[in-house]
């Protein structure tokens, strides 16, 4: 039965926002499974720098995830695929209400939600019997900080969406990882200093005692491409923040 077939070997794996932090380790872990990984990006030199990284071949190409048109033409020349991972986005703006302009909160929409909005519109025509797509959130939805109305918003839209389209496109599936703090690029706007110590206090109050590494939450990733009796799932990843 496909249904009893865990393996990812052979298949046409797109990671959106692969070229770098968790995405680009998706595409690690997916590729030494033995997955046909395409990792698509905005950034040209980035693309080909993370495909450079992958275990086995990969396939880089280039696209504007926050632009319709360049999504829909993006899977037209991709075709057909077996599941579709989108990891992409921007460092996020934090700050109180009062201070934000909201013209600048909804371009952070474009890309973080607008954009998988469209990535899913246009690969759920080409996607392959039994293929999935893993989305992403974050704990900012159920365990938003003061300063965190985007993030916080953007996640909880992320986790309506994966419900909605587990029903809307089923029998493919859909999932959402929510990952927590994990030490990636997303906070190189700190500097380094600040962002140790950062670190430091997040790992501190983790009942796990230390900050995720993208190569940690990318099993999760994995896991729900691989579990085909899952769908319409949010996997918290967070090494027990949303306890704490």
């Amino acid at each position: 039965m496909d249904n009893l077939n865990f393996s990812l070997e052979g298949k046409k794996v797109v990671i959106l926002g692969g070229s770098s932090g968790i995405g680009l380790a998706v595409a690690q872990a997916a590729a030494a499974e033995g997955a046909q990984v395409i990792i698509v990006s905005s950034n040209a030199a980035r693309v080909q720098r993370a495909v450079a990284e992958l275990p086995g071949t990969g396939l880089g190409m280039q696209a504007d995830l926050s632009d319709e048109a360049s999504v829909k033409r993006l899977f037209e020349e991709i075709s057909t695929l077996d599941h579709l991972v989108f990891t992409a986005g921007e460092n996020l703006l934090l700050g109180n209400i009062s201070e934000t302009e909201i013209g600048t909160a909804r371009e952070f929409f474009n890309l973080r939600y607008w954009g998988a909005f469209a990535a899913v519109k246009y690969a759920a025509p080409r996607m392959n019997a039994g293929g999935s797509f893993v989305l992403t959130g974050g704990i900012a939805s159920p365990r938003p900080n003061a300063g965190w109305a985007i993030g916080a918003s953007i996640c909880a839209a992320m986790e309506g969406f994966t419900r909605a389209m587990a029903v809307e496109l089923a029998p493919l599936r859909v999932n959402l990882v929510s990952p927590g703090i994990i030490r990636t690029n997303l906070w190189s706007g700190m500097g380094d200093t600040e962002r140790d110590a950062f670190y430091e206090n997040v790992a501190n109050a983790l009942p796990v005692r230390h900050v995720g590494e993208a190569e940690q939450v990318a099993q999760a990733y994995i896991y729900l491409m691989k579990q085909p009796f899952s769908t319409g799932q949010i996997l918290v990843t967070d090494g027990g923040a949303v306890l704490v």
